[in-house]
């Protein structure tokens, strides 16, 4: 499956702002929105403002980005999201939070989306006692994720959970430490989200 391998501190960059996409470094002043708060490259210094159809490119790039999606997949979602019921844009940011990748991170088992990725196709998670390995898989409420028994040792998994206790889980989860399981309570609603995500410009890109 095609992936971004760049350098992802240069997607935080050019969104010029934090996407969380490494983990604890995203926390410290290793950052490189902390360091170099441009876009990168040759003129990142003397870009200007952007046209409408620009703000909408980059506000669709910037939600790709933060939940680890390419194109074809993400149009595949937004399409979804526009025959349901409700507001499209939220339906896709609901879409996109309930993928297994998403859930696994939020929940604190990996510090980004990118390892929790990497977790999952290695088959260290069940979901409703049954193994799944596919990181687009999207949970419903009710929904466990348990930590597969004998991936329980593993170091860093231990960290990010002990991290993640520190700072909080998603009011729609709920973590048992102990048991290495976490339960999808119900799907977030749109003010749950504390990304700086304007979804209405997605839509507009996408309706022209």
């Amino acid at each position: 499956m095609a992936r971004y391998a760049g350098a992802k501190c240069r997607l935080c960059r050019r969104e010029k702002m934090k996407l969380f996409l490494k983990g604890e470094r995203c926390y410290t002043d290793k950052c490189a929105v902390e360091r170099r708060q441009y876009p990168p490259g040759q003129h990142g210094q003397g870009r200007g403002k952007f046209s409408p159809y620009g703000e909408q490119l980059r506000e669709k790039q910037k939600v790709k980005r933060i939940y680890g999606v390419l194109e074809k997949q993400f149009r595949t979602y937004f399409h979804k999201a526009a025959q349901k019921k409700g507001v499209t844009g939220e339906n896709l940011i609901a879409m996109l939070e309930s993928r297994m990748d998403n859930m696994v991170y939020r929940l604190g088992f990996a510090p980004s989306r990118t390892q929790a990725r990497q977790l999952i196709r290695h088959g260290h998670f069940l979901v409703n006692e049954r193994k799944v390995n596919i990181p687009s898989y999207l949970l419903s409420p009710n929904d466990t994720v348990t930590l597969r028994e004998k991936s329980r040792k593993i170091g860093h998994i231990k960290e990010s959970l002990e991290i993640a206790k520190q700072r909080g889980i998603p009011s729609w989860l709920e973590l048992e430490t102990e048991q290495f399981r976490g339960k999808v309570l119900a799907l977030p609603k749109r003010d749950e989200i504390t990304m700086p995500m304007n979804e209405q410009l997605i839509v507009e890109l996408y309706s022209k």
